[in-house]
């Protein structure tokens, strides 16, 4: 079967989030000169370590920043009236640092460093930046007594630093047991759009919702620092710092940790194939005139390899750019008892030059052995069942690969089964979603879905675009909505993990394209108050937990038929048997199944059961109806 490629969803998901940042000069404020010095032979202190690290009880600071072939680095900030304090380097060239003394651990110190005399750029380490174009849209609810932007001081993006910084006391994640791949339920949810609030606390309020609808995992898009606050995130600037427009430090720990509590994994997305401009790593090494990283850059190439980039794209083989992506995994791992990572563009984690989608989606053993290395380094720090997921879309061979070494893959549903709910048959078979089709060992690394945040959304095409014959109309509200749950009830038949991406399960009718791609758009909680939206909720929430407490719902023995308007999935495990099938003509249907042995079925959707006078299950079926049969009751059913 033909692959689904995300070509769109790279180009215009990330090319639209913000402009891309031009890395332009700003009206200066002088700063005492730097006198350029010759490398000095100074070893870093046994403490130091990348950005900037607290000693003697938070009153003194060593901070470093690694910048091979630059002349001379100083330090400013608050500490110093923002006058240069000249940073040593150490005899390979490679790091500057300094000790400041003096500090007063209360307080959050506002610094940059200037490099070269005429350069001033934010620690691409720090745990928090001050934005003056950005910080003021932030509100005190969510983020109280944000520090104000050194107005007058300095330009440019500002990093934070503090000696004693409050810790966040862990109250559920230490005895969290995170869901097991197969029966993972992945929420994807965009804080931005969730609510209008946009913030960890008022995400937390909708908790209840979520569990209700009996999800395990939230995969939460991009929330480090990125440019702008209005974005799907997909632009990243700063990689240790949250993005403050959703909240603080310690309402993301908070966040996690409440959602562990409730026996929810969180699994973060990771943006690690390229940086914006904002960024100081790509600033450091900036060519004005083409507008490209310079080729002395340590972690970014002055050309995308690939042809789907956006922004400017790490060198993925540059032991610079491994040391910081690890150093950003470990971070998150770490700090925030995180659960998983879905890494975006993972298939862009090549030095393989292409042009095209067919070259660039070619088996590159190159990037293979990128990808093992990072899902070896992330084992060696948590080996307890942690989700690697990739945004791969690579050659099945090459995605075969890195499923053997435990990674799970993202399958993209969408065209398919939105042309199954809209009653157009012709390209409606979804029998992609079957792990062995792709040649995997275990269902456990194929995570399917019907929607992304890349994709239409298919409520949308289904009262636009839907069929209709005589009265059956599938651009009626009602009509469509009831398609959904049998595309759902057949995408949950089909061992394996699943995503939802945030309001799938309400029938959420925006276009993707309304207010631009990555626009803002319309939160509509009111749809959880309409019949007919929260029968489609309910609906999933009996589907997901029918998945999670039946193992029947992971059966190594599986058939099916996806490819007619009559579609079934048939599983077998031990003397139990489910069969799950719909017609998604919109026409009247005869469903002729071998369902394997006569007697009492039960339907776990309608109730009740039926009754076979032998083995085959002869039946017509109106368009839109499904069902759930099981040899005996399902736990939930």
């Amino acid at each position: 079967m033909k692959r689904i490629y995300l070509v769109v969803l790279i180009l215009s998901a990330l090319a639209t989030a913000c402009k891309k940042a031009k890395v332009s000069p700003e009206p200066e404020i002088p700063v005492t000169p730097v006198t350029p010095v010759p490398p000095v032979n100074n070893d870093l202190p046994v403490e130091a370590k990348d950005g900037v690290v607290f000693i003697n009880n938070g009153t003194s600071a060593i901070v470093t920043i690694y910048a091979p072939l630059k002349k001379s680095v100083a330090l400013i900030g608050e500490f110093n009236n923002w006058q240069a304090t000249v940073m040593k380097n150490t005899k390979d060239g490679n790091v500057w640092w300094v000790q400041v003394d003096n500090l007063n651990p209360n307080t959050e110190y506002a610094y940059q460093f200037l490099v070269d005399d005429n350069l001033k750029v934010a620690d691409p380490y720090c745990e928090k930046v001050l934005d003056q174009s950005n910080d003021s849209y932030i509100d005190n609810t969510t983020y109280p007594g944000l520090k104000p932007y050194p107005v007058g001081k300095t330009t440019g993006i500002v990093s934070v630093m503090q000696g004693n910084k409050s810790l966040y006391t862990w109250k559920n994640s230490n005895g969290f047991i995170r869901p097991a791949k197969n029966n993972l339920v992945v929420y994807e949810l965009l804080l931005r759009d969730f609510t209008n609030e946009h913030n960890y606390a008022s995400t937390l309020e909708k908790l209840d919702y979520l569990v209700g609808l009996g999800i395990n995992a939230i995969e939460l898009m991009p929330v480090n620092e990125f440019e702008g606050n209005l974005s799907w995130g997909y632009n990243p600037s700063f990689y240790f710092a949250p993005d403050k427009y959703y909240g603080t430090k310690p309402a993301l720990q908070n966040f996690i940790d409440e959602c562990h509590g409730r026996g929810i994994a969180v699994i973060l997305d990771m943006v690690l194939n390229h940086s914006f401009g904002q960024s100081p790593m790509v600033q450091l090494y900036f060519d004005q005139s083409s507008g490209k990283p310079l080729a002395t850059s340590p972690w970014f190439n002055s050309n995308a390899t690939h042809p789907y980039n956006v922004g400017y794209d790490f060198n993925h083989e540059s032991s610079a750019t491994k040391t910081f992506a690890k150093n950003v995994m470990k971070f998150w791992m770490q700090e925030y008892k995180i659960d998983g990572f879905r890494f975006d563009l993972s298939k862009g984690f090549t030095q393989k030059a292409s042009v095209g989608d067919e070259a660039f989606s070619a088996y590159d053993a190159g990037r293979i052995a990128i990808w093992k290395d990072y899902n070896n380094y992330i084992r060696s720090i948590d080996a307890n069942n942690f989700y690697v997921i990739l945004e791969h879309f690579a050659d099945a061979t090459e995605e075969k690969v890195l499923a053997d070494e435990g990674m799970m893959l993202w399958n993209n549903l969408n065209v398919n089964m939105n042309e199954a709910t809209m009653g157009w048959l012709n390209n409606s078979d979804f029998s992609w979603a079957f792990f062995a089709k792709h040649g995997f060992g275990k269902s456990e690394n194929l995570v399917n879905f019907i929607e992304s945040h890349d994709e239409e959304r298919t409520m949308y095409k289904n009262l636009a675009y839907g069929n209709a014959s005589a009265t059956y109309d599938v651009k009626n509200l009602a009509t469509a909505l009831k398609r959904e749950e049998m595309a759902a009830a057949l995408l949950f038949a089909i061992p394996g993990p699943k995503m939802i991406w945030q309001f799938e399960e309400l029938g959420y009718d925006i276009s993707i394209d309304f207010n631009g791609r990555t626009g803002n758009k319309p939160i509509h909680w009111e749809y959880f108050q309409q019949k007919e939206r929260k029968a489609l909720y309910n609906t999933y929430s009996k589907i997901i937990n029918l998945k999670k407490k039946n193992n029947i719902f992971n059966a190594v023995d599986a058939t099916y038929n996806l490819s007619s308007g009559i579609k079934y999935v048939k599983l077998i495990e031990g003397s139990n048997t489910v069969v799950v099938i719909g017609n998604f003509d919109v026409v009247s249907k005869e469903a002729i199944i071998d369902f394997g042995a006569g007697g009492t079925w039960y339907d776990a959707i309608g109730g009740g059961s039926i009754t076979l006078y032998g083995n085959s299950y002869n039946k017509i079926l109106v368009p839109g109806e499904y069902h759930i049969y099981s040899r005996t009751a399902l736990n939930g059913g």
